[in-house]
Parts: structure tokens; sequence; C-alpha cells
């Protein structure tokens, strides 16, 4: 009799877990609409003004906000917000929150919380700031920050979360996260010591079948900060830990539903054929937070399989047409003012203005200014530098916080490395080499163009120059063989066989742009143990220290370098300047 009773318990009790579970069980709809909405590469961009030129901005989260709120009001669709990474740094609204008030609440972990995002990536530029600040905002965001491929070297697992998944009405989407893996090309070690970044592709093959698998998605999404473009750079399909390699994961591993991009500043939209033949639409809002990637998934559920029939479509959004949110101005409005009061403080005095287009055509006191700060405070014999800016102007009188953004615009740490004499001039007929054309008279053109898109063919933050030599640059001379060093500014002889001292930012003395990698054939490996020290703020702090105790700054072009032949120079200068004025 008690076994009876034990036996008609058991299956009483297995009865009500089995009629619980199915009432607590979430039933999926039918049919559901999912906005998706994507900002990437905001680069500090929280107001609605540029502090850095003192004047309105076309996009910011604040309109962002009232954009997000709109959709939000749908009561048709539900609305996912996603951020694909540099976003610390950019504005000064960001630079103040890293390192000018490090220990107060990070106005992006407050922003980004009342926004309401729901997942983001990081991106190569939140690297950049260092491990206390991306450190302090991994563990304070309140959603997850994604990089599948950055892995922590003393685990061998990621050092961010790599996916997340994230519900909306029962139906479960997940969303890995990738970053390009060019890091190490650009950064000093020790700014992401214990992290190794990984093969988006590679990595990608490794997480989706593993979230198939455990998760079970409905909806499967690629937030992946890396460019479009996997040729840039002279990488290729078969370039290991390509640095823009968004394309080449979708070709190379199906599943994906919708990728968002970004890294390259590029507004794209584009559907990209998966192995499964699938046609994955893939969008990138470009920067500042000027455009949105905007999704729609129209999902009906098949009764027979259970599975979602999706209609994807997409777009993208001008942030211009929205005004920015009056709450979020309102709630935000003391961190805006503080950012006036800071890049509002005055440095020094100018006695004549200075342009980074001048930079282009020769030597400059654009360039020629920083070249004089890298030189004193790394008692360098020689300095390379290249215009950070294209069209920024800083006028002649007092200087204040905003213009040093002008005049140098990224976290850049100062190396003093060793060079030899034939580095030197092999590092210089590299940087020439993608700035100007060999002429032939002086009619023809002597920026490199790309003349499809009427712009520079290459960018021009790897024009570097160089001070602490007397050199000319020939224009008639092919590639390569243009650079003619007369000596050392002091007067003494330049040695090709002589070991210098060099000045130079950290993402030049860690390979980027290629300068002492393919310029001057030296390995990753070899330029560490070149580097004789690094500061401990980036560049643009010890730029301000400098003209602070300067007070008034004479900011010429100390004339040591020039293209030759002159005549032709000045000439392509007057048809050529234009295109780059604003």
């Amino acid at each position: 009799m008690n076994l009876r009773k034990l036996y008609r318990s058991c299956i009483f009790l297995l009865v009500s877990l089995l009629f619980f579970s199915c009432q607590n069980e979430v039933q999926k709809p039918d049919n559901l609409v999912l906005k998706i909405i994507e900002t990437s590469d905001v680069h500090g961009a929280v107001f609605p003004y540029d502090f850095v030129n003192d004047r309105p901005a076309e996009g910011s989260l604040a309109q962002v906000t009232t954009y997000v709120r709109e959709e939000r009001s749908d009561t048709t669709q539900e609305v996912i917000l996603l951020d694909n990474g540099d976003i610390l740094q950019g504005q000064p609204t960001v630079y103040f929150s890293n390192f000018i008030e490090p220990d107060k609440p990070h106005i992006l972990t407050r922003v980004m919380r009342y926004m309401g995002y729901d997942a983001g990536t990081v991106g190569n530029h939140d690297i950049e700031a260092g491990h206390p600040v991306y450190d302090r905002l991994n563990k304070n965001f309140s959603f997850p920050w994604l990089a599948a491929n950055a892995v922590d070297i003393r685990t061998g697992k990621p050092y961010f979360r790599p996916y997340t998944v994230i519900e909306r009405a029962g139906v479960k989407i997940a969303v890995l996260g990738l970053i390009t893996p060019g890091i190490p090309k650009w950064l000093p070690p020790y700014i992401y010591e214990n992290i190794r970044f990984e093969d988006m592709v590679e990595t990608a093959r490794k997480w989706v079948p593993l979230i198939r698998e455990k998760e079970d998605p409905d909806v499967l999404i690629g937030l992946f900060h890396a460019g479009y473009d996997y040729t840039y750079g002279g990488e290729s399909d078969s370039t290991g830990n390509n640095e823009n390699a968004s394309v080449l994961v979708i070709r190379n591993v199906p599943g994906f539903d919708l990728v968002l991009i970004g890294h390259d500043h590029k507004l794209i939209k584009d559907k990209v054929t998966d192995p499964e033949n699938r046609h994955v639409l893939l969008l990138d809002p470009a920067s500042s937070a000027r455009f949105v990637s905007s999704a729609t998934i129209t999902m009906k559920r098949d009764l027979t399989t259970g599975h979602y029939l999706k209609k994807i479509e997409g777009n993208l959004i001008p942030m211009k047409e929205f005004a920015p949110d009056s709450a979020f101005m309102v709630t935000f409005s003391a961190d805006e003012e503080k950012i006036r009061d800071y890049v509002s403080r005055p440095l020094g005095t100018f006695t004549t203005d200075v342009s980074a287009t001048d930079a282009l055509f020769g030597d400059a006191s654009f360039t020629d200014l920083v070249h004089r700060v890298q030189l004193d405070i790394s008692d360098a014999d020689i300095s390379f530098t290249a215009p950070l800016s294209l069209n920024a102007v800083i006028p002649a009188g007092t200087i204040y916080v905003r213009d040093m953004f002008k005049l140098y615009r990224f976290e850049n740490l100062l190396y003093t490395m060793r060079l030899t004499g034939s580095e030197i001039r092999d590092y210089l007929e590299y940087s020439y080499s993608h700035w100007v054309n060999t002429m032939g008279n002086a009619d023809d053109e002597m920026l490199l163009m790309d003349k499809k898109k009427n712009r520079l063919k290459y960018q021009y933050y790897n024009f570097d120059s160089a001070e602490g030599i007397d050199y000319t640059v020939d224009l008639t001379k092919p590639a390569g063989n243009r650079i003619n060093i007369s000596g050392l500014q002091n007067g003494t002889p330049f040695d090709e066989n002589a070991w210098y001292k060099v000045a130079v930012n950290s993402y030049r003395g860690n390979g980027g742009g290629g300068h002492l990698t393919k310029g001057c054939g030296l390995s990753v490996d070899t330029l560490r143990t070149r580097i004789l020290s690094g500061t401990d703020h980036d560049l643009r702090f010890y730029i301000m220290q400098w003209i602070e105790k300067q007070k008034t700054v004479d900011p010429r072009a100390s004339g040591n370098w020039k293209f030759i032949p002159e005549a032709w120079a000045k000439a392509a200068e007057e048809r050529e300047k234009d295109l780059f004025r604003k």
C-alpha cells in the first residue's frame, strides 16, 4: 500500500512539474518584426557639438536617442540597439573621462545605460585608451562588451565576452562580436598586455557552431569592428589576421543573418554571399554618429518545422534629420558644460596661423611644430611625423585646449628608436612613394590621387616628413629614388651606416603604415628591440605642456626639406590645394 501511494505521489509530482514547466515556457510568436540599430565609430560624438572645431555637429548620440525613441514607440516591432566600437577616442568628451577625470563614473557608462544599449563590440581605439580605461568600462557597462577573437593569453579564453544572446518575445537573437586583429601593428604591447588578437575567420569558424549548438538562436548577427575592404594595405583574402576581414567572414562561415561592421568610416550597404549561397545583408554607418545602420528583420514562423522564415532589409539613416533628444540634453547638461570649460582653457599664443593642408605640399609649420616638441622631449637626432588632419587650421592668437585636438588627433605615445642612416632613407622613400607622383613636367599632378573618387590615393596621416636632417625630394625621379639627404641640420654629415636616435609616434613605431616594416624591411619583433624609450602619456598631453611652458610660440617651417624642381612643386600646389580646402 505504501509503495502504491509512493508511486502515485511520484506520478503526480512529475505531471505537476511538466505542467508548470509548460506554463512558464515562453511561447514564440508566429510573427515578429525586429528592428536592429547599430552605431559604430562614434568617436566620442555624444553631444550635437564639435568641441574641437567649436561648431554644431552633424551627428551625435543625443540625436541617435531621438531616433531610437521613435523606433521603440512603434509597438509593431522589437528594437535592439548595438554599438560597434571606437567610442573611446575622438572628441574631447571621452578624452576628458578617460584621462582627466579617470576616477569618476565615465560619461559613456552613463550615456549608454541611459540609451539602453543591448550589446557592443570593442574597437581598436577603445584598446588604445589602455587597460585602466577599457577594463573599467568593461566592468561598468550595463551591456556585454564583445570581442571573441581577443583572447586572454593566461586562460586561452576570450578576454571580453565572445557573444551574447538577447531575447525579444521569446525569440533568441545571438550577437557574435569580433575586433580587427591589426592592433599589434599599431599599439605598444603593454596597452593590450595578456591579450592575443586572433584571425576573424578562424574565430568565427570556432564560435558559430558553438553558438548554434548551445543557444539554438533564431537570429545570428555578426557585430564586427573591422572594415569592408580586405585588400586594404596590400592585404588579401589569404592574409592571416586580415585587418578588414568582415566580408571574408561572411564568405567563409555560414549561418549569419545580418552583419554589422565599422572601423573604416565608410557608408556601406551590401549583400554578400555566404557558403550556403545565402545573401547576407552587410551595413556600415561610417563615423561620428552621422548615420546609424537600421535593419528590419520580418520573421514568420514555419509551423511545420518551427523555424522562422526571415526577410531582412536595411538602410543607413542620417542623424541630421533628427533633433537632439531634449531629455538627454537635460540629463547630461552638466557634462556638456564641463567639456566646454575644459576645451576653452587657454594654453598660450601663436604668432601666425598653421594649416594642415600646407603639409601636403612641402615643409610646413603644422608638422614642424610637432617635430619641435618631439625632438625637445625625446632628445632624439631626427623626428618623423605626418599631418594627422587634412583641413585643420589653427589661427594666430590665443591657443586653447580644443586646438590641440586639431593639431594632434590621436592618443599616440612617443617612442625614441634606433635606426641606421640607410633605414632613415628607406623610411622616407616609402613615405613619399605613397604621397607624390613622378612628374614629367610642371603641368603634371604632384599628389597621388584616386581619380575615380577625387581624393588622395593613400591616407595623409602616413605622409611622414623628417626634421633633424636636410634633404630634397626629387619629383622627376621614380619612387624609391627621390630622397637626397645632404646632412644633419646641426651641420654634421649624414652617414648611412651610422645609428641615429629617432622620435616617432607609437603607431608608426609598432609598424603602423608600413614605413618601418615594408619600407625599411624590419620585422615587428625587430622593431621591439629598437625602442629605446616611450612616454607615459599621449603626445597631445606633452604638446599642451610644451606650449604652456613656451607661452608664445612662433610656429614656422624650418625649411629643412623641399620638393624639387621647386617651380614644378609650386605650380602643382597652386592647382591642387583647393581640393583640400573646406
